[in-house]
């Protein structure tokens, strides 16, 4: 098995092809492992692996505990979610209680970009980033990648629309970077509001009609407007309602039916269905929802497996 290019993963961009094809077949061998009647092996027996969550999660959070859990490491967990120390003491404080604990791996969720990077420069242990702020949040979008390579056999020159809350997602900027980098075409869709200036820069095409953009598309990822992420300033709107935003932006059968399409239906989850999607579609045949969730326990035990082996040769 060959090795990754890097000691930690902070993002989809210090990634090359090669390290994204071999998490890619490391998960094709965990999957297997989690589909067996004892979905344990010993590969991390002598791992231990910090959890460190400043901010909200559950998926992300569970995923992980599990992907550790089924590969025999020892998990420490913490949780600081309703932390308000600034992030400079947060931090050094928390490089200091690693370094004490003898922790060899840190799984790291941070409300402010760039975190998971100060904290890589400060301690030996390997660093995965579950999500720096508005940044990046690169296993996500290696198991949206993986779930697009499994539905439809590959990734390379496919058409894939992102829909939604561009400017306020992490998922959407590490999506980028994974997908083009596999081959694929990449549209943003919402309104004007939400999508980035300047994001054509990153060779994506803009498109502010839905209708458009699923015309176009082999898979429409579809993502939740980010609330708590818009600020306490209720004075700014980014759009008139919620009900007007489904109207313009929301996946319905009505609308599928309309454009004469059937893409691959993707979401990042939580999903506020009625919203950006609706139930129908998130439980019908064409959405790989589920099967996104399956795939994060598998990808992030190829991660975490990958990383450590990567420990090991420094030692």
């Amino acid at each position: 098995m060959g090795a990754l290019s890097t000691k930690h993963l902070l993002g989809i961009k210090q990634l090359n092809q090669a390290d994204i094809e071999l998490i890619f077949s490391t998960a094709d061998n965990f999957k297997e492992v989690i589909n067996r009647p004892i979905k344990k092996v010993p590969s991390l027996r002598d791992i231990t692996i910090a959890n460190l969550f400043f901010e909200n999660s559950t998926r992300t959070k569970l995923s992980f505990e599990l992907a550790e859990k089924r590969l025999s490491a020892d998990v420490v967990n913490f949780s600081a979610a309703a932390s308000s120390v600034s992030k400079g003491e947060t931090l050094i404080d928390t490089v200091n209680n690693i370094l004490a604990m003898k922790v060899d791996m840190v799984v790291m969720r941070h409300p402010n970009p760039g975190a998971p990077i100060f904290l890589s420069k400060h301690i030996k242990a390997n660093i995965i980033n579950a999500g720096d702020g508005a940044h990046e949040h690169p296993t996500q979008a290696l198991l949206d990648a993986y779930s697009i390579r499994e539905k439809l056999g590959d990734v390379k020159g496919k058409k894939v629309a992102i829909v939604g809350d561009i400017l306020h997602s992490r998922v959407a900027l590490s999506n980028i970077y994974c997908l083009q980098k596999l081959g694929a075409e990449v549209m943003v869709c919402g309104p004007p509001t939400l999508i980035p200036k300047h994001i054509q820069s990153l060779g994506v095409k803009v498109e502010f009609s839905l209708d458009k953009a699923l015309e176009w598309s082999d898979i429409c990822m579809m993502l939740r407007i980010q609330l708590e992420r818009q600020g306490s300033d209720r004075s700014v709107k980014y759009f008139p309602s919620l009900r007007e935003y489904h109207q313009l932006y929301g996946l319905t059968s009505e609308r599928l039916k309309k454009v004469k399409r059937s893409p691959v239906i993707m979401h990042p989850g939580p999903i506020n269905r009625g919203v950006e999607i609706s139930s129908e579609l998130a439980d019908s045949e064409n959405s790989i929802i589920l099967n996104q969730v399956e795939n994060g326990v598998a990808i992030r035990m190829a991660v975490l497996y990958l990383l450590a082996s990567e420990h090991e040769n420094e030692e």
